[in-house]
């Protein structure tokens, strides 16, 4: 079979298993789970493996999966991944009523895309047609939260690193893998457009911060006291204090939410504790950013006389897409969709870990725009679940196609002609230099 031939039988059974996809899909968002506690998202797809009689590895950054599907040779393996889990949203009407995590991001359809994806493609004889391997990859904890429970992992033993890709990267996962992409839903970014990607997103900063104080009786005796609050409070407002310094076209995002603000309301808090991410388009600018905060805390603990404790966590490294690799995705986008309906994503202030994955490889993270109200939001809800489930799985598969067939003749162009900013060890090295010491003040 030639490539038309190829991609025309995965279409197809794709079509043929259409309602099995939005179903997975709609299962998966019935069972909602936060980071690094996906266990029956990732048994779901565990058992969906076993049933199609393919090897995988488990128990990857605690609840990750890959499953290599081979070729005839193995010139260029290329992984293909999606997200397993979900986020704190209790407003969402799918939001689970015990937890209040919902898949308000759309990461249940990632994981349904690749399941069917990868059917498809078995059904296909696609291993005889092809000159490389596809890595299928269900991935944990692409959203960064709950910073307190990760620490505990950390302290365990059981991650490193508090995103799902990070983790995945330390564990030696990609050291073989040549490239990787995956999709995401999002809201209309571009007017008219259903498919767009080569967009830039902000690289972020986490951090964990405990003000000291010390506790009295807040009505007889608060000059007995000294007080957490108020010096986190003033701490805030120093950052605010800032932000007519921050560039333009660094993209400075900076937000914070007190997790703790004292014990109870008639003692001074002596133990308020906060979590906040600084973004940036770049790193320099997120290093320099987070000193300004840091600053600003410390400030707001030497007003009150307070201690301030402030742990930094890598977040997320700044998305660099490949345009070598996105073009092929494109060229597939626009055979579905017409050329009219494809373009170019503008930056993103926000960040996802794909960043981290595409400073050491060549990656991509385009956007399907089938979404209407609100990323993380209540209001977040697919607007045309064909095109988001059966639509990026033609895509996605297409793509993996041309990769790979032909003797893997683009997947070798991209695999040869692509230069990453940075490899593994420097990567590491730039998480280790922007994070090395907490501050104790």
């Amino acid at each position: 079979m030639n490539i038309d031939e190829i991609k025309k039988k995965v279409s197809d059974i794709i079509e043929e298993n259409a309602n099995k996809i939005i179903n997975d899909g709609e299962q998966i968002a019935k069972n909602p789970e936060l980071g690094f506690r996906e266990f029956k998202t990732s048994n779901f797809v565990k058992d969906r493996f076993r049933s199609l009689n393919i090897p995988f590895k488990d128990g990857l950054g605690i609840t990750g999966i890959r499953a290599d599907l081979k070729g005839k040779d193995n010139k260029c393996r290329v992984g293909y991944l999606a997200e397993l889990d979900a986020l704190m949203c209790p407003n969402h009407p799918k939001a689970n009523p015990k937890t209040g995590v919902a898949h308000a991001c759309g990461h249940n359809i990632q994981i349904a895309v690749l399941l069917g994806v990868l059917e498809s493609l078995m059904k296909a004889g696609i291993k005889d047609c092809i000159d490389g391997d596809i890595a299928f990859m269900a991935v944990p904890a692409e959203e960064l939260g709950q910073l307190e429970d990760r620490k505990s992992l950390k302290e365990k033993g059981k991650i490193e690193f508090f995103t799902g890709k990070q983790e995945l990267i330390a564990e030696g996962i990609f050291d073989d893998i040549d490239m990787a992409l995956m999709f995401h839903v999002q809201i209309p970014k571009v007017e008219g457009k259903i498919v767009t990607s080569g967009g830039t997103m902000n690289g972020a900063l986490a951090k964990y911060v405990q003000y000291k104080g010390l506790a009295s009786h807040a009505g007889s005796a608060p000059h007995l006291g000294i007080n957490a609050l108020n010096a986190a409070m003033l701490g805030l407002q120093a950052i605010h204090a800032q932000r007519e310094t921050f560039r333009e076209e660094d993209c400075i995002r900076i937000h914070p939410i007190i997790t703790k603000g004292g014990t109870v309301v008639n003692t001074v808090p002596d133990d308020v504790r906060l979590e906040l991410f600084v973004r940036a388009k770049n790193f320099e600018a997120l290093a320099n950013t987070s000193k300004k905060v840091d600053r600003a805390f410390k400030a707001g603990a030497d007003a009150i006389g307070a201690e301030v404790k402030i742990e930094n966590i890598p977040g997320f490294m700044p998305l660099n897409p490949n345009k070598l690799l996105d073009k092929v995705f494109l060229d597939n986008a626009k055979i579905i969709f017409g050329a009219e309906k494809i373009g170019k994503c503008p930056h993103i202030n926000g960040s996802t870990d794909m960043g981290d994955l595409s400073q050491i490889i060549p990656a991509i993270h385009p956007w399907i725009h089938v979404v209407k109200g609100k990323l993380h939001g209540a209001d977040f809800e697919i607007t045309d679940p064909y095109i988001a489930y059966i639509q990026s799985a033609r895509i996605i598969s297409w793509t993996l196609i041309d990769l790979l067939a032909n003797g893997a003749e683009k997947g070798l162009e991209i695999k040869n002609n692509s230069r990453n900013p940075m490899n593994k060890e420097k990567w590491l090295e730039n998480w280790l230099e922007l994070v090395r010491k907490d501050i104790n003040i």
